[in-house]
């Protein structure tokens, strides 16, 4: 009687006073959540061409503790045969004890079809999504890197659209709750939940695939040609602020983004949106349009420039070191004259200069719809100091483009100013989400009159046919088409670099109806002369070749 006491005391303890902990010990052991992932959306160029999507790709796992001692040799050396790895690697992940350990990462259904028919013990694959671009312009990167990014092994966008969409992009993913047996086979029970996943979001971009193609190609070919450091184009459409095109070299393969190391990661920083420059003398466009709205000077307005300034007791010069005598304001666009923009700042007078780069967009960020945007004024609360706190020197600089630093949207904003009346309508890459259209853009905003900006656009229209942009003359629009160069020194250690220059060339066209804007930067080009190094020797002519095609592509015809 005290043995059936005692064992029925323990029964009662076991199941009565231990039932809870041991319900959740069990449910430990065998209920397992899985979490079902939501399938990424797709990125299409404005035609509706794929630009990203998703694939499906295999991990190859295993759980060492149920692959047999005795077998763990050949199971090692069968996978690492058949995944290319080497087998004490894998020899060493059997021997760890662990229940669960990854072998291979991502891994093509070839190899995982080859690695499944082997029939291995405790190995498994498990599919995975894997995101894939397209082909770019050179054989060592993918379309539009730069711009798209790419997504991390844990689903993350990194860069570009990927990072700037990633919660539309990602979707929701949904989970069930399960029961496993002890050799992790599904078994029905009750009490099992599931939450549907939400797939992510397709995107649409403005973006032309062939015109993106055609402007990778021509930017590392002029990289490469000018012995330059790198370089990027940014093509837009002045009317609705749409990103035609947006090109680096040097770019990468973000189909190998999950083998970058932590600096390769480092160098996918995109340099037309994450990167400040000196403009130069495409400066001068703000300078002078400004002015021209303003009604402080016309276009046929004159002065007497010996080729240099006294500004608060230094003197700038003009880049050819040249007296020039009575000249326009026209010429001094044409000829990118550095004392005819100080003029021109100075008839304007410094409160209203600085009130117009307020307007043309260089007090912000562009809020361009990619991530990483680095702007000098507007980010972190850095607002642009009022015109009393400028100095004399640095308000002559600014005018025509040295001391003060934007971003290559911010630069062609002001272009697409004057191309589009007056008017900025905001930068951006999406144009619908899903079925929907983008509508966190902003409506477009008069930043000078129409008749400044006509005014304005004659003016770069001279610079193509008379001067400096003659290098970016397109056949048969020679005198349907406006540009401006320009080149400004780097600063390296608070010093001007007198020989390591940003060369840049910006322009449009058709003059009345500009169906397109575009931006060529070459940093840092090494043609050993400094002419040859000028923005309208090195990027007047990447402008000009790209320009060609997309006339081509668009069957755009002078006059349109």
């Amino acid at each position: 009687m005290i043995l059936a006491t005692s064992i029925w005391a323990r029964l009662a303890y076991w199941q009565i006073v231990e039932h809870p902990s041991l319900t959740a010990l069990a449910q430990a052991q065998h209920l397992t959540s899985i979490v079902l992932p939501a399938a990424r959306g797709q990125i299409f160029d404005d035609a509706g061409r794929p630009l990203a999507i998703d694939t499906t790709a295999y991990d190859v796992t295993v759980a060492p503790d149920m692959v047999p001692v005795g077998q763990r040799p050949a199971v090692a050396q069968s996978l690492a045969s058949a995944l290319g790895l080497k087998a004490a690697d894998v020899s060493a992940t059997l021997a760890s004890g662990l229940k669960f350990a990854y072998i291979a990462r991502r891994q093509p259904a070839a190899q995982a079809d080859a690695v499944g028919r082997l029939g291995l013990p405790g190995v498994s694959l498990e599919p995975v999504p894997q995101r894939t671009y397209l082909p770019g312009g050179t054989s060592d990167v993918t379309l539009a890197s730069s711009l798209l990014g790419f997504v991390n092994d844990s689903g993350q966008g990194e860069r570009g659209i990927e990072a700037f969409y990633q919660s539309q992009l990602a979707g929701r993913p949904g989970q069930t709750t399960t029961y496993r047996d002890m050799l992790g086979n599904q078994i029905s029970l009750g009490n099992q939940t599931s939450v549907n996943p939400v797939n992510g979001s397709n995107l649409q971009l403005t973006l032309d695939a062939n015109i993106q193609y055609a402007a990778e190609q021509a930017i590392a070919a002029g990289v490469k040609q000018n012995h330059a450091q790198s370089g990027s184009v940014l093509i837009m459409n002045p009317h609705t602020g749409g990103v035609v095109a947006w090109a680096n070299y040097p770019a990468y393969n973000a189909n190998q983004a999950d083998q970058f190391s932590a600096a390769q990661v480092a160098a996918t920083q995109d340099p037309i949106v994450s990167s400040l420059y000196e403009p130069g003398s495409i400066m001068k466009i703000a300078t002078l349009g400004g002015a021209l709205d303003d009604g402080a000077i016309t276009p046929t307005t004159s002065f007497d420039d010996p080729g240099y300034v006294n500004v608060a007791g230094s003197v700038i010069h003009d880049w050819d070191l040249r007296n020039h005598g009575v000249v326009t304001m026209t010429r001094v666009l044409d000829d990118s004259l550095n004392v005819g923009a100080i003029h021109a700042m100075q008839l304007e007078g410094p409160q209203n200069y600085v009130s117009y780069l307020n307007r043309f967009g260089f007090a912000q960020p562009s809020y361009v719809d990619v991530a990483g945007e680095s702007s000098a004024y507007g980010g972190a609360g850095v607002q642009m100091p009022a015109a009393s706190s400028w100095g004399p020197v640095q308000m002559a600089t600014a005018s025509f483009g040295q001391g003060i630093a934007v971003n290559m949207v911010q630069m062609l904003d002001a272009v697409n100013v004057i191309a589009n009346g007056g008017k900025l309508a905001p930068p951006h890459v999406v144009e619908r989400i899903g079925s929907q259209p983008n509508t966190a853009l902003a409506p477009a905003r008069q930043v000078i009159s129409a008749r400044a900006a006509t005014q304005m656009t004659g003016m770069m229209a001279d610079v193509v046919q008379h001067g400096s942009g003659w290098m970016a003359r397109v056949p048969g629009f020679e005198t349907d088409e406006a540009g401006k160069t320009g080149t400004s020194q780097i600063p390296i250690n608070g010093q001007y670099s007198p020989t390591q220059v940003w060369a840049s060339y910006a322009g449009f066209l058709p003059l009345n109806n500009p169906q397109f804007t575009m931006l060529v930067v070459v940093n840092r080009p090494g043609n050993g002369n400094d002419n040859a190094d000028e923005g309208y020797y090195v990027s007047g002519p990447i402008w000009k070749e790209i320009a060609q095609k997309i006339i081509l592509q668009w069957r755009i015809t002078p006059g349109s």
